[in-house]
Formats: C-alpha cells, sequence, structure tokens
C-alpha cells in the first residue's frame, strides 16, 4: 500500500503559476502509474492529467493541455505538476492518485481506476 501527501497548493492571482507535489511511501515507485485530479465543492472529481510509471507517457485534460505539465522523479518517490496560465476556473482542491501497473507504460484517466488517494491540496486562482 501507498500513502500520497500533497503539497504546493495555495493562492495565486490569474496569469500565474504554481507548482504541485506528491510525494508517495515506500520502494516501487515507478510500478504505480500516477494522476492528478481536481474537484470543486458539490462537483464531481475530475480528471486534470496522468502520468506512467517510467514517465515516459503522459495524458491531460483538454482544460489544461498547454497549460499544466505532470512530471515525475522517480528517485525521489514524487510527482509534480507544474500549472502555469492559471485561470479562475482552476480553482479546486487537487489529488494526486496512484495504482500499481504492471506495465510501466501504462497509464488511467479515470479516478475509479485509482485506488490510492492523497488528502488533497487546495488551489485558488483570485480574478
Amino acid at each position: 500500500q501507498v500513502q500520497l501527501v500533497e503539497s504546493g497548493g495555495g493562492l495565486v492571482q490569474a496569469g500565474g503559476s504554481l507548482r504541485l507535489s506528491c510525494a508517495a511511501s515506500g520502494r516501487t515507485f515507478s510500478s504505480y502509474a500516477m494522476a492528478w485530479f481536481r474537484q470543486v465543492p458539490g462537483g464531481e472529481r475530475e480528471f486534470v492529467a496522468a502520468i506512467s510509471g517510467s514517465g515516459g507517457r503522459t495524458y491531460y485534460a483538454n482544460s489544461v493541455k498547454g497549460r499544466f505539465t505532470i512530471s515525475r522523479d522517480n528517485a525521489k518517490n514524487t510527482v509534480y505538476l507544474q500549472m502555469n496560465s492559471l485561470k479562475p476556473e482552476d480553482t479546486a482542491v487537487y489529488f494526486c492518485a496512484a495504482r500499481i501497473v504492471l506495465n510501466s507504460g501504462n497509464y488511467y484517466t479515470g479516478g475509479k481506476e485509482y485506488p490510492y488517494w492523497g488528502q488533497g491540496t487546495q488551489v485558488t486562482v483570485s480574478s
């Protein structure tokens, strides 16, 4: 079982940038596909970005493509979400998620695919 801890959220003006981090416990981090999701109060959890265990494949929601970048450092057991050109509609609680994969090239975009979740970090973008 892996434990996930997000950090890096905060308040930023529209057009600004933030980098979220998600630190994972365990010694086989590269065996986990990782993803970021976000959720606003009263809303459903929304897929943001995913990355394969090896880091070689990534996938983004259309709403963030070209502005957000997901990456990982398997030596540090950490996945990142670099968020640029932030918009007020990016305001949400951001969660990282993990699942074990047999193929390090796989990633997943559905929330139900991930059994492990962090506690979330708040991102607020002011206009």
